[in-house]
């Protein structure tokens, strides 16, 4: 019986980048180049998805093995992502159709979407009108997001490492707020990421291991914002402790359920765009209170900080995707790698299988009994939950004091179709 010819495979990545999303992509390309009696090269979409849909391909096997291995010290997305919302499938075909169209043209048979919630949705659906068409086409997402929010896996790889930044940075400025509260900054607050789900405010709350360390106030999603109710307790903390540090999620809303920061426009992916809590709560400080404060948006440096990411973190990041082609070699579909927690004490995990089904467009917010009574802080509960997630550290390789990352040559692959794919 001969043997089946090597197919190829596309790798691409999907929405805002992570510490530890290049730690998937090199667990993908360097299991996909252990297997190369069953997967021929492994192309990536230059910049996501829009990579597919416009036929712009990046050739991984022109890289070096020790580039593709230094992927995984490096941050960010090594081949460009997109905020890039494919229409519903029932409203237009048109490109799913072309994703299948250039998959057709370069023999794709493995098709790898590293992101979130819309990107399994995304693969799920490339994979039905593959099957609908007869196109021979294995899809598998492999899960990223720093929000934490994806269904049926204990955790999302990237959010252990934005934890860790924000628990770290929130410990380090309660250090330096408490030396100066006696005539300076008497509160400060700290706005993190986290539009509908707390999970990275609450992983701040890692940093408070007995009464008066900061943060001693986290205002959650999940949580209606009480003016009144937050001005008393930052009143008490001040009175008590001499400071105030406030961890505050970006989707906190009021009792009418706006966002606090609502700037009244929308991105790419039509959520509402925020136009920054910290400055919002920190004039409810000023206007109710009178304290000096000072604020500060975590933003992009909460995902990019690598040179201190969770070495769980990057564990898992990596392991997902040797598992997306693990899975994909056993002849799996529409699914992805999942992390299942086997214990907290001593913390242990190993990969399970989600059906895409049960994972696209849906989205885990932080349990009510992970947020103490009062709505201002974490439980044990949700601390046991939280902790292993920033264990370890992994540090990159430095070079003069800067941590080295790696910057891939990302030879284009060349064009088979004539028609260019407006987006």
């Amino acid at each position: 019986m001969p043997k089946p010819v090597p197919r190829n495979a596309f790798y691409a990545q999907s929405g805002g980048v992570t510490a530890v999303i290049n730690a998937s992509a090199c667990g993908v390309i360097e299991t996909a180049r252990k297997h190369k009696d069953r997967i021929g090269k492994v192309y990536a979409g230059r910049n996501g998805i829009l990579g597919a849909l416009q036929e712009d391909l990046i050739d991984t096997s022109k890289e070096s093995a020790r580039d593709i291995r230094a992927l995984r010290h490096t941050p960010a997305g090594a081949f460009g992502s997109a905020r890039y919302k494919l229409k519903k499938f029932e409203d237009s075909t048109a490109q799913y159709e072309r994703l299948i169209e250039v998959f057709k043209a370069h023999d794709i048979g493995y098709f790898f979407y590293n992101g979130g919630g819309d990107s399994a949705d995304t693969c799920l659906k490339v994979a039905q009108l593959a099957s609908r068409i007869d196109y021979p086409l294995q899809a598998i997402h492999v899960p990223k997001t720093v929000d934490n929010d994806l269904p049926l896996t204990d955790c999302c790889p990237g959010f252990g490492s934005v934890a860790k930044y924000v628990a770290v940075s929130i410990r380090e400025a309660g250090f330096d707020v408490a030396s100066m509260a006696r005539t300076s900054t008497k509160v400060f607050i700290l706005e993190v990421m986290g539009r509908h789900a707390g999970w990275i405010a609450a992983a701040g709350g890692l940093a408070a291991e007995k009464a008066g360390d900061s943060p001693q106030i986290i205002l959650f999603p999940e949580i209606t914002f009480d003016e009144e109710k937050f001005c008393a307790r930052v009143k008490e903390c001040v009175d008590r402790y001499g400071y105030c540090s406030v961890v505050v999620s970006e989707g906190v809303k009021n009792a009418e359920g706006r966002f606090l920061a609502d700037a009244g426009t929308r991105d790419a992916f039509g959520h509402a765009q925020l136009g920054g809590v910290g400055p919002v709560v920190a004039e409810i400080v000023k206007r109710k209170l009178g304290y000096k404060y000072h604020w500060a948006v975590a933003d992009y440096l909460q995902r990019a900080a690598r040179h201190i990411a969770s070495k769980v973190d990057v564990e898992q990041a990596y392991a997902v995707g040797k598992a997306a082609v693990e899975l994909a070699l056993k002849g799996a579909n529409s699914v992805m790698p999942a992390i299942v927690r086997v214990s907290d004490k001593p913390y242990r995990w190993k990969i399970g299988v989600a059906k895409l089904a049960d994972v696209a467009n849906q989205e885990k917010k932080l349990p009510r009994d992970y947020i103490t009574a009062d709505g201002m802080h974490i439980t044990a509960k949700g601390r046991r939950y939280l902790a292993p997630l920033i264990k370890g550290e992994d540090y990159p390789p430095y070079r003069d004091g800067l941590p080295q990352y790696v910057t891939l040559k990302n030879t284009p692959v060349k064009r088979r179709l004539k028609a260019d794919f407006v987006v």
